[in-house]
């Protein structure tokens, strides 16, 4: 790891975080080998779980697919001692996720619950979890149906929320953190996927390898993009980059993309290192609460932690064929 993760870590637990926050964290600690922490991340989600199956629930009860970030950490820790009984925990998110959320005639879950809505970042949230649970028909089901929904055939890009109400985009921004949503949950259904689906995962790795394409397009020359990527009157911001690295790490190290990505990705690792702070916080981001300003994030927090791992694996495999 970075000499500097740790503060990037130490300033990600010191965030006040929602659910699809809190299961980025934890994911985050995951994949950087501290289960220790991400148990008890885990616990806090069970904690404030709701009577239907979603975790790490605060404030509004809206949220449909964002609680499912959450579950392959609870996945894991409910198979470490001390924490056998998330497993319930699980069994009712998966619950929620297969019976009881909000979905289109076509089965595709809305984002939330009071309204009839894709968003990108549901690409990120809820395909992984299904996959982490074994429904990799369902996540592959849910997974496509989002992307071609909200995927632009003249750019390539995804369109951040499609109204399937109104049968039009509700916010056809080409958002950068959407995108790089959509790029992060794509590579972890690539890697969790059994060998009986290599057709699937093949197709995926073609979606992914255009989608990084068509995103490297607008990256700004010190690495950034801007929070809107075709609107360069929008704030610069640097979780893109991340989530960018980290897709390129996690495609290298699994053996789906090429050696020659690896220059590309030090360099956006070394570009967002120098906009680190003293105390390890990345910004400007697209900040929290509302994402509609630069700022700090927990998701930009946990996504240098996200690639910062994926980085080590792939490094850790220079005497391969990718790395």
């Amino acid at each position: 790891m970075h000499p500097i993760a740790d503060k990037a870590k130490l300033a990600m637990l010191c965030m006040q975080r929602f659910s699809w926050e809190q299961g980025t964290a934890m994911q985050a600690l995951l994949e950087c080998g501290d289960l220790e922490a991400m148990a008890m991340m885990a616990e806090e989600a069970a904690y404030r779980s709701l009577e239907d199956g979603r975790v790490a629930m605060m404030g509004s009860e809206t949220a449909v697919n964002d609680p499912c970030a959450c579950g392959e950490g609870m996945i894991v820790a409910s198979a470490m001692p001390g924490h056998e009984h998330l497993k319930t925990n699980v069994e009712k998110l998966l619950s929620w996720s297969l019976e009881l959320a909000p979905r289109s005639e076509k089965g595709i879950l809305f984002h939330l619950g009071d309204g009839v809505q894709f968003w990108n970042d549901s690409l990120y949230m809820l395909p992984p979890f299904l996959c982490a649970a074994g429904k990799y028909d369902e996540a592959l089901h849910q997974l496509y149906g989002l992307f071609d929904a909200l995927r632009d055939p003249e750019t390539g890009l995804l369109r951040h929320i499609w109204d399937e109400g109104r049968q039009e985009f509700a916010d056809g921004a080409f958002w950068g953190s959407g995108n790089g949503w959509a790029l992060a949950g794509i590579a972890r259904v690539i890697a969790m996927l059994p060998p009986e689906k290599e057709s699937d995962r093949q197709k995926l790795i073609s979606m992914n390898k255009a989608l990084l394409a068509d995103v490297i397009r607008w990256q700004n020359e010190d690495g950034s993009y801007h929070d809107i990527m075709d609107k360069p009157e929008s704030f610069k911001e640097w979780n893109l980059s991340q989530m960018v690295a980290y897709a390129m790490y996690r495609g290298m190290a699994d053996g789906w993309l090429e050696k020659d990505w690896l220059p590309k990705a030090e360099f956006l690792f070394d570009s967002v290192v120098n906009a680190m702070d003293d105390h390890g916080r990345i910004s400007p981001v697209c900040g929290a609460p509302f994402f509609n300003k630069p700022g700090y994030s927990v998701e930009a927090q946990a996504f240098f932690l996200l690639m910062d791992a994926a980085r080590d694996k792939c490094l850790a495999k220079s005497s391969s064929i990718i790395c």
